[in-house]
């Protein structure tokens, strides 16, 4: 069982063309204060970003923004988060990000969203964290990918138990349950075997 302080959500900076993918937002805000997590995200103050934070807040709960100063501007940053990170770089901002969290999740997003993702998926496949990762498919954003990612297994350029790592489901308080009760896999190990 893991214990989920602090979820860290990847997500668009745009709202995306469907009224699904903010309320999808608003509905796991509302999950993660009821269920006292703190939200860690990329500090913005519009898009998807800009409503989950404003959902959280809204609720009574607390959010962590961090965001590189070269898009404090472009991005906009949230005036009026519980703590907001100002980075030198991306990697300062995503390694912060992983720091802070006990778990990740993606809401629908473009390409820094999915860059984010991968990322750290790939951390855990390795074993450099052994966090849950998990996709919101809201209004079956992500069906395309979720495909192409069973594909990708099929022909064994990711591991079955690699790819079942990405928990996937279009319930927020489910996705949450999932990643509460996730354990990583055995063929995990990399950073245990190169710490000796």
């Amino acid at each position: 069982m893991n214990t989920i302080k602090r979820l860290c959500v990847y997500c668009g900076s745009s709202p995306g063309r469907n009224q699904a993918y903010l309320a999808a937002a608003d509905q796991l805000a509302a999950v993660m204060v009821a269920a006292d997590i703190t939200l860690v995200y990329g500090g913005a103050g519009i898009g998807i970003m800009g409503r989950l934070a404003d959902s959280v807040l809204a609720a009574g709960g607390e959010v962590i923004g961090v965001i590189p100063a070269a898009l404090a501007h472009k991005e906009v940053a949230h005036p009026r988060l519980t703590e907001l990170h100002v980075t030198d770089s991306m990697h300062e901002r995503k390694m912060k990000m992983a720091e802070l969290a006990d778990a990740f999740i993606a809401l629908p997003g473009g390409i820094g969203t999915l860059e984010e993702l991968f990322e750290i998926w790939t951390w855990a496949q390795l074993g450099i964290h052994a966090k849950p990762c998990g996709l919101l498919n809201a209004e079956g954003y992500f069906d395309a990918l979720i495909a192409f990612l069973d594909h990708m297994a099929e022909q064994q350029f990711v591991k079955p138990e690699h790819r079942a790592m990405l928990l996937v489901e279009s319930n927020p308080g489910t996705l949450i349950e999932l990643c509460v009760s996730y354990l990583p896999p055995p063929t995990s190990q990399w950073l245990k075997r190169n710490q000796t």
